[in-house]
């Protein structure tokens, strides 16, 4: 359980041992371009992830980012654009590089043998796809407003997380996934799951165990 002496807060290695498979992370940056895209989707989050907890393998965290700071786990290289890494460095990079503050959600009930299968089919069809530009991102956003899909040329962290949820079965099919920006995945808009599922409060992970 995450560490009471601080409510609703844990720390990084409470936070690897306790993330499973579909758990949503979230992230609150402090540079320019994270102010940016929080402006343009009026959310309290500019980045957000998704756990992927599977058999032996450390936890790794599933999303899309500007960046090549860490190598990507899928295609063994580093890349720009949507990449699987360990979360545990993930994290940390966020920290450190660019001052952010990290929540996680957790996933209940948790991922089933199935939709874990739909996780690694949807990592090998999206993986190493570009991130958009600040103009492309603005414009996708826009046009999922409006319910106009979109291919998958360019892909932000958002649509990385809505289109891996819809493999799950999670995300309803009729919404584009450019529809979603990071905040819609915090707990204040009301994201409603399928089949019963639901995400749990944020906990936030303590910027003192990443660094």
């Amino acid at each position: 359980m995450p560490d009471q002496t601080r409510p609703g807060s844990t720390s990084l290695d409470e936070a690897v041992e306790l993330t499973r498979t579909g758990d949503v992370w979230l992230f609150r940056g402090r540079t320019l371009a994270d102010r940016t895209i929080r402006t343009l989707t009026n959310a309290p989050v500019n980045h957000v992830g998704m756990a992927v907890v599977i058999d032996d393998l450390p936890p790794l965290m599933w999303h899309a980012e500007l960046g090549r700071s860490l190598p990507d786990l899928w295609a063994g290289k580093r890349q720009r654009g949507v990449q699987l890494h360990d979360l545990r460095d993930a994290v940390t990079v966020w920290d450190t590089r660019y001052g952010a503050q990290a929540w996680f959600r957790q996933l209940v009930p948790e991922a089933t043998a199935a939709m874990e299968d739909a996780v690694l089919t949807t990592i090998a069809r999206l993986d190493g796809a570009p991130f958009p530009s600040t103009w492309k991102l603005t414009k996708s956003w826009a046009t999922g407003r409006l319910r106009y899909h979109k291919d998958t040329e360019t892909i932000y962290c958002a649509e990385v997380v809505a289109a891996t949820y819809q493999a799950m079965g999670l995300l309803p099919g009729h919404r584009p996934q450019n529809w979603y920006d990071p905040g819609k995945f915090w707990s204040g808009d009301g994201l409603t799951l399928e089949g019963g599922a639901t995400l749990g409060p944020e906990i936030a992970v303590r910027s003192d165990a990443a660094g």
